[in-house]
């Protein structure tokens, strides 16, 4: 009999490993963060470390043209983003408001035309490309670099 209880807690001690290792790609829908205050001083990011988010700011830097100014990540207009030399600082909160009020000289405000929960994103990928997230939830290779987009893959 003990040899089936042992089974059992076993069994049940994986299970609950491997519920907990997919918090890597955790999507939520709700972000834990007020849409009403921009002020995010020591805001800690919601998405950090999640995959599913530094994915979908990916796409959100294509889509709203973020490669105009910063190229790739490699920079152009604006500053590259693929070092460690930041302008006014590589923190989840300082990359955040980076994008949500705008910097002087160049980076315009964001803030009032994408939702909270997108920037946190934008902030997410941002920071994936100077190794700043966990290395386990970085894509190793950006989709302009695929042969084939991923939706068009078999």
């Amino acid at each position: 009999m003990s040899d089936l209880r042992a089974a059992v807690v076993l069994s049940a001690f994986c299970c609950l490993l491997a519920a907990e290792s997919c918090r890597r790609e955790i999507r939520t829908l709700n972000p834990p963060i007020s849409t009403a205050s921009r002020s995010i001083q020591a805001a800690k990011n919601p998405y950090e470390g999640n995959a599913y988010a530094i994915s979908k700011g990916q796409q959100l830097y294509e889509q709203y043209n973020c490669v105009g100014c910063h190229a790739h990540g490699g920079g152009n207009m604006g500053p590259a983003l693929m070092d460690d030399q930041w302008i006014y600082g590589s923190a989840p909160a300082q990359v955040y408001t980076s994008i949500a009020a705008g910097r002087p000289n160049g980076m315009p405000a964001f803030g009032n035309r994408i939702p909270t929960e997108q920037v946190w994103q934008l902030v997410s990928y941002v920071r994936s490309l100077s190794g700043l997230e966990p290395p386990a939830t970085i894509s190793p290779r950006s989709d302009e670099m695929q042969s084939r987009k991923s939706e068009e893959r078999p």
